[in-house]
């Protein structure tokens, strides 16, 4: 076996093999998340195979989202904004299951994101979808050429759900801001839109005042790219 110190380690993957037995996802009314239940077996690099399990997973229309930092320079400093969002599932989570022993609001700061709709989920679907969702958020009306791939796409829970989050960003002019359109959601109303040094962003990120993993990620992201950006 090698060394657990190695700096470029193997990072080939087990062979693994997947098979389906059944799909025994319940029938169950049309809704903005699906149930998908299936009955598996892994195939192992011996030639040797599990025993049949059922794994349980979430699945949408829209599987796929975008996450956009619009940021601006003010004073040599780069300037980034965020939109409150309320997250119904983390106001409900029940305290008693936590190691936590905090009140949860469901509140967040985060950066403008959205689901990747039918029709856009090809890779210059991306930016429109961007671009639709910028409006929708900030108010910024800015072409899908204006957008800049920020780093490779993640997948947040890909336990759960086959999920990617696909990051840009964009240079805005803050004074041609105007109101966001919204696009029809309860949870959209009264959001509130701040800006604020990219910076000051991630130190409250640190402090656990910015909690959205894909918000930091992106913010860090951001933050790298305006360091490596020639002065």
């Amino acid at each position: 076996m090698g060394s657990d110190l190695t700096p470029d380690p193997d990072l080939s993957f087990p062979e693994l093999k997947l098979e389906l037995v059944e799909d025994v996802s319940p029938e169950c009314p049309p809704g903005f998340l699906r149930l998908v239940r299936r009955r598996l077996r892994l195939g192992f690099p011996d030639g040797t195979a599990s025993q049949e399990f059922v794994y349980d997973e979430v699945d949408r229309r829209g599987i796929d989202a975008v996450v956009i930092a619009a940021h601006f320079e003010r004073q040599h400093t780069r300037w980034v904004y965020l939109r409150s969002a309320v997250r119904p599932p983390m106001f409900f989570r029940d305290p008693g299951r936590s190691p936590l022993a905090r009140a949860e609001t469901g509140a967040f700061w985060e950066l403008p994101a959205g689901l990747i709709e039918a029709g856009e989920q090809t890779e210059g679907g991306v930016f429109e979808a961007a671009r639709r969702e910028l409006l929708e958020e900030l108010g910024f009306e800015v072409a899908t050429t204006d957008f800049r791939e920020l780093g490779h796409s993640t997948v947040p829970c890909p336990g759960v759900i086959a999920e990617r989050h696909f990051f840009v960003s964009v240079e805005v002019d803050p004074d041609t801001r105007g109101q966001p359109s919204l696009d029809g959601s309860a949870l959209e109303r009264f959001g509130r839109v701040i800006s604020l040094p990219v910076d000051r962003a991630i130190e409250l990120c640190r402090a656990g005042r910015i909690e959205n993993a894909a918000t930091e990620l992106g913010l860090r992201r951001l933050a790298d790219l305006s360091l490596r950006s020639p002065a």
